[in-house]
């Protein structure tokens, strides 16, 4: 009965972890991170960090990082692997699903827009950056060739 009651509590702490690493920013971390805006398709966060300040652990669908002034961050991932960041205003980088934890290493603050996806979703009109600088759809999106 034992062995049973053993990996029963393995499960559980195994569950309790992965629930922990799968929170939301907005909730766990709201001093960090604020909604900007959201519909079906994308959640635009605001998110901005003091010197020296560190996050709790949460995770974020696949994401779109418009870097709003320059950084430097240390980011734990799952397992304990830790990567450096460095990113300067004007700079965005897209990102796949992940679970973290970022810990701004700078003696500046720092502050980035995170939009979130939500769903992939199919494409009905011209693109956002067609339609808000007035070209051609076929100018806006890069070839295939260009990517």
């Amino acid at each position: 009965m034992q062995v049973r009651s053993g990996w029963f509590n393995v499960a559980v702490c195994l569950a309790l972890t992965s629930a922990l690493l799968a929170q939301d920013p907005v909730n766990v971390d709201p001093k960090h991170y604020s909604i900007i805006c959201g519909n079906d398709r994308v959640r635009v966060l605001k998110v901005h960090y003091g010197p020296h300040e560190k996050s709790v652990w949460h995770s974020h669908p696949s994401l779109v990082v418009v870097f709003l002034t320059d950084t430097k961050a240390t980011i734990t991932f799952k397992g304990g692997r830790r990567s450096r960041l460095i990113a300067h205003a004007g700079e965005a980088v897209d990102s796949p699903p992940i679970a973290h934890l970022p810990e701004n290493t700078s003696d500046r603050a720092w502050d980035v827009i995170e939009v979130e996806l939500k769903q992939p979703s199919v494409r009905t009109g011209p693109s956002v950056i067609a339609t808000a600088f007035g070209v051609s759809d076929s100018i806006a999106r890069p070839t295939s060739s260009e990517m």
